[in-house]
């Protein structure tokens, strides 16, 4: 966690700070929340350093240092290296995120959900909302599922409402057919992605050498968040089939042909 970040929020500063975008890594925040992050009270970033990349890290602090986003908390948790095992099509589940094969990284990841736990417990602390990553990590990358699954385990403890977006990766697309009946929800809000927010912070990101995703996305006219209240709450809850989602695969202005990004769970 940054030093600058106080471990005690004091009781002002929650009253002013309702609402928090939590992501894996920096230009997550940008691709799959641009409707919410300028917006936001507090932007969380879980990870920093990447795993024997020491230029790539550098370019990612220093892009993340001149972000202009306010209320920035970037616990700076060192990756695991899980990246080469993300975007299974049928990935093993776990509390902690998924199931890793190699004992080595299976080791890192696993200790990173303790540390992702611990920095936001304290920064997530008076929050309503906390908008993140979705279950199924959009395309599958195994620490967005991660931070996914650390935001809702502490979610009861903290009371706060999680809102997930609707994107979808076509290599995952078996694992969320799995997972649609299982899954709720019990609010829905078609926003607009907030494109030139995010084209501001993409910008950011290249002049540093730390964007990582690909340079002809497109950003949609429209996207879907859905709430996940505690469980505490009595409102009513939906299952996620028959849902719309958005394939991350086609948001792209080229190459042609130009298919429909939206994809429906049946």
């Amino acid at each position: 966690m940054t030093r600058s970040w106080a471990t005690r929020v004091d009781e002002t500063a929650l009253r002013r700070s309702p609402n928090a975008v939590v992501v894996a890594h920096p230009d997550d925040e940008a691709l799959w929340l641009s409707s919410v992050v300028a917006s936001a009270d507090r932007v969380v970033f879980g990870f920093g350093a990447l795993l024997d990349r020491p230029r790539t890290s550098e370019a990612r602090r220093q892009a993340v240092a001149a972000l202009p986003l306010s209320g920035i908390v970037n616990l700076e948790i060192p990756e695991s290296g899980v990246g080469f095992h993300s975007g299974q099509a049928l990935p093993e589940l776990t509390p902690v995120g998924v199931r890793i094969s190699d004992a080595n990284v299976s080791a890192r990841y696993e200790s990173n959900y303790a540390k992702l736990l611990e920095g936001l417990r304290a920064a997530l602390t008076g929050c309503r909302d906390v908008y993140t990553h979705n279950p199924w990590g959009e395309y599958g990358h195994a620490e967005h599922i991660q931070v996914y699954r650390a935001v809702t385990a502490l979610q009861d403890e903290l009371g706060y409402t999680v809102w997930f977006s609707n994107y979808v990766g076509a290599g995952n697309w078996p694992l969320v057919k799995g997972l649609a009946e299982r899954l709720s929800w019990a609010r829905r809000s078609i926003v607009r992605p907030d494109e030139a927010t995010a084209r501001t912070l993409m910008r950011v990101y290249r002049r540093y050498g730390a964007w990582t995703w690909t340079r002809t996305h497109r950003w949609p006219e429209r996207e879907v968040m859905y709430a996940q209240p505690p469980g505490s709450s009595p409102d009513l809850r939906h299952p996620l089939s028959g849902e719309w989602l958005l394939d991350v695969g086609r948001l792209r202005w080229w190459p042609p042909p130009w298919r429909s990004a939206r994809r429906r769970l049946k």
